[in-house]
């Protein structure tokens, strides 16, 4: 299934399906792609939507987690979505998700977080991007997966050809540090609804240290591991993956009020 992509105004997103809206976050060197396998196994039953996050064209005193949420909620608004929605981040987006629930905790009825940062991250495997430097990526995008493979030269090139350009690593650098900068450890006792988190026992950039300590300080969470799996479930292990979210989002569907 080839994915399509949609313009209104500046945005760019993927729309497939109708139902109960299920929005997912990419993460920081993620694309529309790495939820090839969710849209395709969920828009029968869900609306799903992905918007491209401008991690490297927004402008940069705006690059970091308060823009990029900001910039969701303006994405939002646009579609006219208004009714509680299902938001699934991964890694930086994961970190959107939940400050986008914190900010606006009447359009999310359920959240899913996979490898999301928030409390820690091994960013870039404590290394930030360097401009020109083919092996360094090679190594850094194989480090988010269990199995090296998974980092197929296509891959690799993409996140290459963004972080060659001197105006795009700014951006990335700038979030990143946004990122360890934001720690949300105070403030996840105010989320209240259902959370699945979906974590590799192999991820070395949100280690499973990481996945324990969301579950203590969520109220209402449930944790799942996948093994042999790294910092992107959804890709690496997607039919387990999407097999932990149907039944999460099964079990916790909003029941009818008699």
């Amino acid at each position: 299934m080839e994915l399509q992509i949609k313009e209104r105004n500046h945005f760019q997103y993927i729309d497939e399906g109708s139902g109960e809206v299920l929005l997912l976050l990419h993460g920081l060197f993620g694309a529309l792609s790495n939820w090839h396998d969710v849209v395709d196994s969920f828009r029968g039953e869900y609306r799903v939507i992905i918007p491209l996050l401008p991690i490297y064209d927004m402008p940069l005193l705006k690059a970091g987690v308060p823009g990029l949420v900001n910039f969701v909620e303006d994405f939002l608004a646009e579609l006219g979505l208004t009714e509680p929605m299902v938001v699934l981040g991964n890694s930086l987006g994961g970190h959107v998700a939940l400050v986008y629930t914190l900010h606006n905790p009447a359009h999310v009825g359920r959240l899913v977080l996979t490898g999301s940062s928030g409390l820690f991250e091994d960013s870039m495997g404590s290394s930030f991007p360097k401009r020109g430097n083919y092996d360094f990526v090679q190594q850094r995008v194989a480090y988010t997966f269990y199995d090296p493979q998974i980092a197929t030269k296509e891959l690799v090139d993409e996140v290459f050809n963004v972080t060659n350009s001197n105006a795009k690593c700014l951006r990335i650098i700038s979030i990143a540090r946004s990122a360890q900068r934001h720690n949300l450890s105070k403030e996840l006792h105010n989320i209240h609804v259902p959370v699945l988190l979906v974590w590799g026992l192999n991820d070395t950039i949100t280690p499973p240290v990481v996945a324990h300590e969301f579950y203590r300080l969520l109220p209402q969470a449930e944790l799942r591991f996948l093994d042999h799996c790294g910092h992107a479930p959804m890709m690496e292990r997607p039919v387990a993956f999407n097999q932990l979210l149907h039944q999460f989002l099964h079990r916790t569907q909003p029941q009818p009020v008699d």
